[in-house]
């Protein structure tokens, strides 16, 4: 198993080389079929589509950076029509529900080189069966010497280097990726998700992100963050944090808790920029618990944003714009942030028209969220055969907004997955003084 990951590197890498000779062919059938007499525009998009549906299907099938990557680019899928999107989500999940546990010789290497040969000494016990797995690592539940309960953090011998290996491949694809999603500079965003997954293969980057958080939320009646005990380049000691996965929650919890872990899920995506300047930028199910004493239980800190400043000021006014309904204050704050690149020209009204419904749950006094609802705008932004999406592929997402985006989609997909029902305006309102002086009548009666 030591050796199982840098093996895999060439079967990858073959995989990954793959892409551009595949856009090769078929960007040459196209042009066949336009000299025959069909539609530039039609084959254009069944190029597209056809595109999008093997790259994803390549890095759904794959582990290690790609995986990552992946996971990371699914903050664009609902660009994509369905029928892409759904099979490479159940792939990755798949994927993360299968990975293979590293044998116990081989958990037992990794604690002596990183904890020293006398690791054992650290625990009163040490369960060598993994409680959880994940693309680079795994988890194990052990006793600490003085008989706390613990989690030990073990990465996957040469994973790092795999990693590396895949995402230097994937870089080389910008243009294939910017090919499904034509209005977005695709080069600095690759490079963006790059260095974030790298820095998720040192232990330290993350060991430190988890020691600022349980200290800002240190005694916070709303969220609970686990105490980091030991850090070593490729192994991470924190307290072990019991409570109800949130997955089970949004299973079969009660309208209290669905309502409960909601707010609180919000609460702390809303307010950690500027309590530790740093944003969790790996939102789903399995990093979160709902603690008996009704807090939010946060992990796993491998993948955050660095905002040391906050969420960006820019960010405030454009959402401040949106709410009020100023088509040219935000049209003019998107052309200036970079949202719309300079050789892009779009109606004002119509980009109001189509981040307006994105903000509705800022805009009432309470909302629940729904399945349904997500549903709803994923068909009227995402699907390019749609007319009112075409707005959306000719807006731009800036590199520095990359994880901030991807926190807020999958954020808000565990608000309807859980079906949350609560003042998400107040709330935003509480940590966004840019938005305090909205007037709750007009924002009602420009929703409505």
């Amino acid at each position: 198993m030591v050796d199982e990951i840098p093996r895999s590197t060439t079967k990858r890498t073959s995989k990954l080389a793959s892409l551009p000779l595949s856009l090769a062919g078929r960007s040459a059938i196209g042009f066949g079929r336009q000299l025959v007499g069909q539609s530039g525009a039609m084959v254009f998009g069944e190029i597209q589509e056809k595109t999008a549906e093997q790259v994803f299907k390549v890095l759904g099938e794959l582990k290690g950076g790609a995986m990552k990557f992946g996971q990371a680019l699914s903050v664009f899928e609902a660009a994509l029509p369905e029928e892409i999107a759904k099979p490479y989500r159940e792939t990755l999940t798949k994927l993360q529900e299968s990975a293979p546990p590293l044998p116990a010789r081989v958990v037992h290497s990794v604690l002596a080189k990183e904890l020293g040969e006398d690791w054992r000494d650290h625990f009163a016990e040490f369960n060598d069966k993994p409680a959880a797995s994940a693309s680079i690592g795994q988890v194990h539940r052990a006793k600490w010497k003085d008989g706390r309960d613990v989690a030990v953090k073990i990465q996957y011998p040469g994973a790092a280097e795999a990693l590396i290996s895949d995402l230097n491949q994937i870089q080389r694809f910008a243009k294939i990726f910017g090919l499904f999603m034509p209005g977005l500079e695709m080069k600095p965003i690759l490079e963006e998700l790059r260095a974030r997954i790298i820095e998720e293969t040192d232990y330290r980057f993350e060991a430190e992100a988890q020691q600022k958080y349980s200290e800002v939320y240190e005694g916070d009646p709303d969220i609970a963050i686990p105490k980091l005990i030991m850090a070593s380049d490729k192994v991470i000691v924190s307290e072990w944090m019991s409570g109800t996965p949130l997955s089970k929650i949004i299973a079969k919890g009660t309208r209290a808790q669905r309502n409960n872990a909601g707010m609180k899920l919000a609460r702390f995506h809303f307010t950690s920029p500027d309590r530790a300047g740093l944003l969790h930028a790996d939102p789903h199910p399995g990093n979160f618990r709902l603690l008996d004493d009704g807090r939010l239980g946060v992990l796993d800190f491998g993948a955050v944003n660095r905002l040391p400043n906050g969420f960006p000021e820019p960010m405030k006014t454009l959402l401040k714009n949106a709410l009020e309904g100023n088509a040219t204050a935000l049209y003019d704050g998107f052309k200036a942030d970079g949202f719309i690149l300079p050789d892009v020209d779009v109606d004002p009204q119509l980009v109001l028209d189509y981040l307006v419904p994105l903000v509705e749950p800022l805009r009432t006094e309470t909302f629940r969220y729904s399945r349904q609802w997500l549903r709803d705008q994923s068909s009227r932004v995402g699907d390019p055969r749609n007319p009112t999406a075409k707005i959306g592929f000719q807006l731009n997402l800036p590199p520095e907004y990359v994880l901030i985006h991807r926190v807020t989609l999958g954020t808000t997909g565990i608000f309807c997955q859980l079906e949350a029902e609560g003042r998400f305006r107040d709330e935003a309102r509480s940590w966004f003084p840019t938005l305090v002086s909205l007037d709750d009548a007009s924002l009602e009666t420009a929703n409505a």
